[in-house]
């Protein structure tokens, strides 16, 4: 479906985007370069919605469909060694977010060929990293001035065979709640505990009872994680200090569950302050992000889609996408695409990652297809 010029003229992008990434809400250069892509290819292009996020349409009138892809990169120092490595220090698209914006340009070319009654609306998404970019571009009236009836999105998935297809039954990857939770007493000498209250032990008391909120209070037959990412306080082994934070994170497939798991971190929260007679406050990330589940008519419209390319899904994942603000308002379904092998430091979100330029036109051809499969046509 896409000619030899087309394939090569791909690659080249990709890894031009591979060459210059930037991060969450950062993307200002590589949201021109695609937005000067799409007006090579003659197709109008409306920019900043949200920040840094952009929409191309093709088609005109009758019913619309959306297909989505993430821009932004990763605060990590590529270890590819390829001669179009990250130019940027410290920043790479180590989750292979060039590729998925290379797809859906792709896509477009596809769909540029076909006769379709309607509208297929090319969401080029910032910030799925870090800052909910997919809530940012919704807020600004994403689905206001561009309606739509359905929406689909893909993965790159290494370990999965390359150009594979896999589209799960219902929950694909976990909804995300961050928290940030400090105690707080008068500090003083640790030989003199009895005259402040003790935020280490405050945080212990957290690491150990926040367990139960999973071990105790989730129905065993649910899936859900609460993990402490970090635990920072004192500095000297002779002083209690005046203040201790622990940061972590909520998983669950399923959005009463992870509210349930916000509650419970309060709880216990407050009950190991008082353990230890400390103080104590609480911040949720102001980006929780919702879960990625896929709609029934959907995840078959991706599956009849993907054709012979199709597998058994996997089970679903505890990693989150934002891409699940969309589902949250509109049917949609999301898909695996294979990126290959799993090589050591080669998985997402390491050094050695690189996106596999080979998957461009199974993946572009998956998004053209379920958009015409969903128009109709």
């Amino acid at each position: 479906m896409l000619s030899p010029t087309d394939r090569d003229r791909l690659v080249k992008i990709r890894q031009h985007l591979h060459r210059h990434p930037e991060l969450s809400c950062q993307e200002e250069q590589t949201a021109q370069f695609v937005a000067d892509r799409l007006a090579e290819l003659g197709l109008p292009v409306v920019t900043g919605i949200g920040g840094h996020g952009l929409v191309a349409t093709i088609g005109q009138g009758g019913p619309a469909v959306g297909l989505r892809a993430d821009m932004d990169a990763l605060a990590i120092t590529e270890l590819t060694g390829l001669p179009y490595q990250s130019q940027a220090a410290g920043v790479m698209h180590a989750c292979g977010h060039d590729g998925h914006v290379t797809i859906l340009l792709g896509a477009a070319m596809i769909l540029q060929r076909q006769n379709f009654a309607g509208q297929v609306h090319l969401i080029f998404q910032h910030a799925e990293e870090r800052f909910g970019g997919a809530r940012l571009m919704l807020d600004d009236g994403l689905l206001q001035r561009f309606p739509m009836e359905r929406i689909f999105g893909l993965h790159n998935w290494p370990g999965l065979p390359l150009g594979a297809v896999a589209v799960h039954d219902g929950p694909v990857m976990a909804g995300t709640a961050e928290f940030a939770l400090r105690f707080q007493a008068a500090g003083g000498h640790a030989s003199m505990p009895h005259l402040t209250g003790d935020p280490l032990l405050a945080g212990g008391h957290f690491m150990t009872g926040i367990q139960q909120a999973v071990a105790r209070s989730v129905d065993p037959m649910e899936a859900a994680v609460v993990t402490v990412g970090s635990f920072r306080g004192g500095h000297a082994q002779n002083i209690i200090p005046q203040e201790a934070e622990l940061t972590g994170t909520l998983r669950a497939f399923r959005a009463p569950t992870l509210a349930h798991l916000r509650a419970r971190v309060a709880a216990v929260a407050e009950a190991a302050a008082a353990m230890a007679g400390c103080g104590w406050s609480l911040e949720f990330d102001a980006n929780p992000c919702s879960p990625v589940v896929n709609t029934a008519p959907e995840r078959d419209i991706l599956r009849q889609a993907a054709g012979t390319a199709l597998i058994e899904a996997p089970p679903p994942v505890m990693a989150g996408d934002d891409f699940g603000e969309f589902l949250a308002v509109l049917p949609g379904a999301y898909a695996f695409l294979g990126n290959g092998a799993l090589t050591p430091e080669g998985g997402l979100h390491q050094p050695k990652y690189d996106f596999n330029d080979a998957a461009i036109e199974p993946g572009a051809a998956l998004l053209a297809r379920a958009a015409l499969l969903a128009l109709g046509a």
